[in-house]
């Protein structure tokens, strides 16, 4: 999966953060639903204009950041 093809940034939308292919859903908010244990059902149903490849895209865009972040172990 292309999480550019779902994942937009737009200076003038919901403060530059990534969002929804242009939505004002953001990323963050998809992945707080996923951590607060909501099921993607549910998160589809509240939010009917996502779908279900929109919140792979959540999920790859995060994991690929965290991979951008990371800094080599610290040693012990």
């Amino acid at each position: 999966m292309n999480y550019k093809d779902y994942i937009t940034i737009e200076a003038n939308k919901r403060g530059g953060k990534p969002c929804v292919r242009g939505l004002r859903i953001t990323v963050y908010e998809v992945l707080e639903y996923l951590a607060s244990e909501m099921t993607e059902a549910e998160i589809l149903d509240d939010f009917p204009d996502l779908t279900r490849e929109d919140l792979k895209a959540c999920i790859a865009y995060a994991a690929d950041r965290e991979r951008r972040l990371m800094i080599s172990p610290l040693s012990a």
